[in-house]
């Protein structure tokens, strides 16, 4: 399953230029608010060089690495929460992802107008994170409405839903993001099933200009996200759309010109990882080399269980040994001979760049 991440952002801000360089899907990028209306959705593999190396020890049939999805959403403007621009519609389209990466415009450029009339990331950042909080205010409202109701006849967990959307509710009507409070590990599983907007982990993608790193409005964006505990990540969307149609030894010289060491594509898919606390396991063998993508914290059974549930109903044991050992040992069978081949049970914790081997039995 791919890691869903959702887009959003002012018009004008880059949203669907940086969507079509990391997806090399074309999607309508004009200058006028709300041209992109539906939403649009594009899959886009993850870079991993353990990929390469695996592929030229195992040689196998067959290659798949992990994956992300980014669905691009209309620009939002001030009191979409409220409709204004079909805003409430757009909203919707982005309930179900993992994660939210918000768009902001650092670029100074007279020929694209900006919907306030000027620059100003913190304004920009403010709105938007206003109008999500709005939004679930709303909803938390209408669900609040709907327990309280079944309080009479419900259970002890609808009592404890009630507690928790009271206890958001009070966040939210302050402006502030659900995920700025702390939350119980019961609190936690609840709250996934309200689907809250700023509940999310959220990613700040700073649109610049070239070079334009250590500019004044990346390094104001780059206070505020830390300020919400959040990630951020600069990239010139311009440039990126340039690069996503270049391939092989072609984007390698044109990255090289340039000074750059790897694409803003990498640098993003690395923030919403670090963010979201993924890492990467691999099945290998000569039919397929696969990456596989868990949370930090994942035990053997339910990381058996992302290949197919039946793997972790009858889990047995895992047969494991580490990227690293089998790059220094230069193969399986020296990685066995140097001690480095391990069987876990139930409770071995996966490590990132693990490769494994599921023993189960159902």
């Amino acid at each position: 399953m791919a890691l869903n991440v959702g887009i959003v952002g002012l018009p004008n801000a880059g949203k669907s230029t940086i969507f079509n360089a990391l997806t090399a899907c074309q999607v309508p990028a004009e200058n006028f608010p709300f041209c992109t209306i539906d939403p649009s959705t594009g899959v886009v593999t993850v870079p991993d060089p353990r990929l390469d190396k695996l592929t030229q020890i195992y040689k196998p049939a067959k290659i798949t690495p992990t994956a992300v999805e980014f669905v691009d959403i209309a620009g939002l403007v001030k009191n979409a929460s409220q409709g204004e621009g079909l805003g409430n519609k757009f909203l919707s389209h982005i309930r179900e992802v993992d994660a939210i990466a918000h768009v902001v415009r650092c670029f100074e450029d007279p020929n694209v107008v900006h919907v306030h009339g000027k620059v100003d990331p913190k304004e920009d950042i403010e709105v938007i994170n206003m109008e999500l909080a709005l939004t679930d205010l709303d909803a938390t409202t209408k669900r609040l409405e709907k327990e309280e109701k079944l309080l009479k006849t419900g259970s002890k967990e609808t009592a404890k839903k009630v507690e928790l959307l009271k206890k958001v509710k009070i966040q939210l009507e302050k402006g502030l993001a659900a995920r700025k409070l702390s939350f119980t590990e019961e609190e936690n599983v609840l709250l996934k099933e309200f689907n809250l907007l700023t509940a999310k982990p959220m990613l700040y993608v700073g649109n610049i200009s070239e070079g334009g790193e250590q500019g004044e409005n990346a390094k104001r964006v780059a206070i505020l996200a830390k300020e919400d505990g959040s990630e951020a990540v600069f990239l010139c969307g311009k440039l990126e759309a340039e690069l996503a149609q270049l391939q092989g030894e072609e984007k390698t010289e044109f990255l090289k010109a340039l000074g750059i060491k790897e694409p803003g594509l990498d640098r993003l898919i690395r923030s919403g990882y670090h963010l979201l606390r993924l890492i990467t396991y691999f099945t290998a063998g000569p039919k397929e080399v696969r990456a596989w993508t868990i949370t930090q914290g994942t035990k053997a059974p339910q990381a058996a269980g992302k290949i197919h549930s039946d793997f972790e109903k009858g889990f047995i044991r895992a047969e494991v040994f580490h990227y690293n050992d089998l790059v220094a040992a230069g193969s399986e069978s020296q990685v066995k001979a140097a001690g480095k081949y391990r069987s876990e049970g139930k409770e071995y914790v996966f490590q990132d760049g693990d490769i494994v081997l599921f023993r189960f039995n159902v």
